[in-house]
């Protein structure tokens, strides 16, 4: 692998091992509490250890030149994140797990179809047949 590929990769590979631990961590901390209030807690934590992140690498200042349009679609972004957080949450209170993380990982099927048509980035023939199996076992893991 390519050194930029494979960092990514990397990165890609922690990202799936967070989000699997933050399903199991998650269904075991909502038990008995209002999802929304558990929501917030994770929501602090997060901001904390991300701004701890950006303190102790040190930035020159980049924060500040961060164009409007760009700090639109990140608060946009902050906005989905927040909105699709409180429904994991709730939907973890009430309901198994796997199912639930299936769908919510099912999401790369939006993601396909929105960066086809928002972004006009390819969908060769091995993305659809991803995303057909991908839909084909979500639906297996929620019958």
């Amino acid at each position: 692998m390519e050194t930029s590929r494979q960092a990514w990769v990397l990165y890609a590979l922690g990202a799936a091992l967070f989000a699997a631990l933050t399903a199991i961590l998650a269904k075991v901390g909502v038990q008995g509490v209002n999802a929304d209030p558990a929501t917030a807690i994770r929501t602090v934590v997060i901001l904390v250890v991300a701004w701890g992140i950006v303190l102790t690498r040190g930035f020159d200042g980049g924060i500040w030149q961060i164009s409007a349009r760009t700090l639109t679609f990140l608060v946009l972004s902050g906005v989905a994140t927040g909105l699709s957080w409180i429904c994991y949450f709730r939907a973890l209170q009430i309901g198994p797990t796997a199912p639930v993380a299936a769908l919510d990982k099912a999401s790369l099927v939006l993601v396909v179809l929105f960066s086809a048509v928002v972004l006009h980035e390819p969908v060769t023939w091995r993305v659809a047949l991803g995303v057909a199996l991908i839909t084909l076992g979500t639906i297996v893991l929620v019958r």
